[in-house]
């Protein structure tokens, strides 16, 4: 897994693994089960400096690359893959795109708390009739003197039952360009939050309800015309999306391999049987091409952001070889792989899930083909 990386990374990635062994292995069955946010591990990895990886240093960061970012969740999540849903909430999703649009004040407020482990923010973007037709979405922000007052409603938003501040895509005007997007604060009247539903993996969303919600000015994060740069930021939390998707892979892969080398039926080593060797060598194969991608994707210069095409590219490989992994790891333990004791379980339902969060897979192989074509084919039909 460390092919292709440098000494400094290397020795990074070593670090993060004891780390992450020594603190976090514990526990990881239990933590993968609970439907509670570990508010402990958070303040462990925000100790380690795994918070802010590639934020800037003026902004409490670390100052590290994307690829640092990359390497962090994936030997965390070796460990303990629930906890690499920290590392992702504390790199990419919605606290990238606060960082790289927030005004001075704005990070004043929220940051420290985020980067320290002791609040999580959560993205309002999708909404019951605007799913991937992002652009369709209802939820509206209105002009009321020195205010905004917000009306509509949000769904599938990650963290929203533990979030103290919520990043909602809103409508200030028609068409893409009047898409922008505010912050709001847990606790704001006219915000509610829904009760709790719950995914196939176990993880659990809550529904956000708008109605008349007032918000200050001083809360915009990017007013009307914002979309494109907001979106264009998505191809960052396309990478954390990968990362853990193909790092849980990973671990199932171990998980078994451990399994197959010392578990026995009909006298013999399991790994001694040739359907289970083209197996591994399947997984093997799976793994390591689409480390390589997810390696292209993540390693730009300092600053810059990394390509659309790379990006999906990287996410379609990662997103597939995570569930086929894992999902062939569960098959070659059996019952215990089945069981709720292994994590293997949790891996398949976990990389699922990433198939369709971040951008379905139908949709990356849109913006494929789109690259290989040199053109863009609309979805919508044809107007009259």
């Amino acid at each position: 897994m460390l092919d292709g990386l440098t000494q400094d990374q290397r020795e990074m990635a070593h670090s993060i693994r004891r780390f992450a062994r020594s603190e976090l292995a514990d526990g990881a069955v239990e933590r993968a089960h609970s439907r509670e946010y570990p508010w402990d591990v958070a303040r462990k990895l925000a100790g380690m400096g795994l918070l802010g990886i590639t934020m800037r240093e003026e902004d409490g960061g670390v100052g590290g690359s994307l690829m640092d970012a990359v390497i962090a969740i994936q030997e965390v999540a070796l460990a303990c893959p629930k906890s690499a849903d920290v590392v992702q909430a504390g790199n990419f999703g919605p606290i990238r795109t606060f960082v790289e649009y927030a005004s001075p004040e704005q990070k004043e407020r929220f940051l420290g708390g985020l980067l320290a482990g002791e609040q999580v923010i959560s993205l309002g973007m999708s909404e019951p009739d605007a799913g991937s037709a992002v652009t369709e979405l209802k939820t509206s922000a209105r002009e009321d003197g020195d205010h905004y007052v917000l009306n509509g409603s949000k769904v599938f938003s990650t963290h929203s039952g533990d979030a103290n501040l919520f990043l909602i895509y809103v409508r200030f005007g028609p068409g893409t360009g009047g898409i922008g997007s505010v912050l709001v604060e847990r606790g704001t009247p006219g915000f509610t939050i829904g009760r709790r539903a719950g995914f196939m993996s176990g993880e659990e969303w809550c529904p956000l309800f708008f109605e008349d919600c007032r918000i200050p000015k001083a809360n915009v994060l990017l007013g009307a015309g914002g979309f494109k740069k907001q979106i264009s930021g998505f191809n960052v939390e396309r990478i954390g999306n990968a990362s853990r998707a193909l790092a849980l892979g990973r671990y199932a892969f171990e998980t078994a391999r451990r399994h197959a080398t010392d578990r026995r039926q009909f006298g013999r080593p399991l790994c001694e049987f040739q359907g289970l060797q083209w197996k591994f060598a399947e997984m093997a194969v799976k793994l390591d091409a689409a480390q390589l991608l997810l390696w292209r994707a993540a390693n730009v210069a300092e600053g810059e952001l990394p390509s659309a095409y790379d990006t999906a590219v990287a996410k379609l490989a990662c997103n597939q070889a995570g569930w086929d992994v894992s999902n062939e790891a569960l098959q070659v333990m059996g019952g215990y792989g089945y069981s709720t004791e292994s994590l293997v379980e949790y891996c398949v339902k976990r990389t699922r899930g990433w198939m369709i969060a971040g951008g379905s897979i139908e949709m990356l192989k849109n913006r494929i083909a789109e690259h290989v074509f040199e053109r863009r084919f609309d979805q919508r039909p044809p107007r009259a």
